[in-house]
């Protein structure tokens, strides 16, 4: 039996990974701390909270206390807690840095202390920066944008300290820009659909070109399995799907396939530092044997219907219904 510690796990990509993980594997056992900020969500995985292998426990990667609890036990850490929302971080970036940076660095100390077999830092193509053409390897230098891409910049180089330094196996997947259900509605889009949805305005960054390429979390999930079973410790593996869309194409394929007006789209003043493009390069996790196995078109569709099918999961997080119930449950300040 394999136990581990899933640190943000009732967020969108950690919850995702989770349902994966025990759906996949009977020998697991999973703890998930989540500090339940406004992104963490129980509803995520309501359907796996009653598995006898599953345990969620409310707290904080920054609380030493609570995490040398945890991972005395533990054989893997799997790191998806950081505060990740680029508008929030420009806005408030203290935050950013206490969580994603000392929170990991509490991570990494108790894993270093208690001898974890595997640590997998989760950081994301933003630490790289912007890039007009072609792909970015892992070799290259980064380039954070915005406080968020910074924070998680340094988290990545922090747990690769704790390799050279330390011989702490840890792995580092950057992946481009998730999506599927379960991602929190104020990301591109989830909001967009859910707006559509109301018949609400869809706020369009600058001339909506900015271009991303488009993971489906599944992907991201099972990419994360290989990196972490098969990568070779200090490596960095980059996790992309060739999906590269712009903002307004995004826009237009969700209207579409909702039988909405191109008139709910609406062009509001760009972000500030807002990267123009990202692109991966993923020749080095393919030779793990990891290849996206899900068409993009495919995968929004399934996107799509999932928010339209599940109104009872967002509708209640966009009017703030979701907050008064954890602080009751939880006693949490949220």
């Amino acid at each position: 039996m394999k136990r581990f510690l899933i640190t943000g796990g009732a967020g969108f990509i950690g919850s995702n990974f989770i349902r994966y993980m025990l759906s996949k594997h009977e020998d697991v056992e999973i703890i998930n701390l989540d500090k339940l900020t406004y992104a963490g969500n129980l509803d995520n995985l309501k359907d796996v909270e009653n598995d006898p292998r599953y345990r969620f426990v409310k707290g904080d990667i920054c609380d030493e206390t609570v995490v040398e609890s945890l991972i005395k036990d533990i054989d893997v850490v799997v790191n998806f807690a950081a505060e990740s929302h680029v508008d929030r971080s420009i806005g408030k970036p203290d935050d950013f840095i206490k969580t994603d940076i000392f929170g990991v660095f509490v991570l990494l100390e108790a894993s270093r202390k208690h001898g974890v077999e595997r640590f997998v830092q989760i950081s994301t193509d933003e630490v790289y920066g912007s890039i007009d053409k072609g792909l970015f390897r892992e070799d290259d230098p980064l380039m954070p944008s915005s406080p968020y891409a910074a924070s998680k910049a340094g988290a990545d180089r922090l747990a690769y300290s704790y390799y050279v330094t330390y011989k702490l196996p840890v792995v580092i997947p950057r992946s481009s820009n998730n999506f599927g259900p379960y991602q929190y509605p104020e990301k591109l889009i989830p909001l967009f659909v859910t707006n559509a949805l109301e018949d609400k305005d869809l706020p369009i960054y600058g001339d909506g070109k900015n271009v991303r390429d488009w993971l489906y979390v599944i992907d991201n999930c099972e990419a994360i399995e290989i990196v972490m079973e098969k990568g070779r410790d200090g490596e960095v593996y980059n996790v992309g799907a060739g999906n590269e869309r712009n903002n307004l194409e995004i826009t237009e394929m969700i209207l579409k396939k909702l039988n909405k007006p191109e008139t709910l789209m609406t062009f509001v003043p760009d972000r500030k530092g807002h990267d123009r493009r990202y692109a991966l390069n993923i020749e080095k996790i393919k030779k793990l044997g990891w290849k996206p196995s899900h068409s993009f078109e495919r995968a929004m569709e399934e996107t799509v219907q999932w928010y339209c099918d599940n109104r009872w999961w967002w509708e209640k997080i966009k009017s703030g219904e979701y907050l008064e119930y954890y602080r009751t449950q939880y006693d949490q300040d949220l």
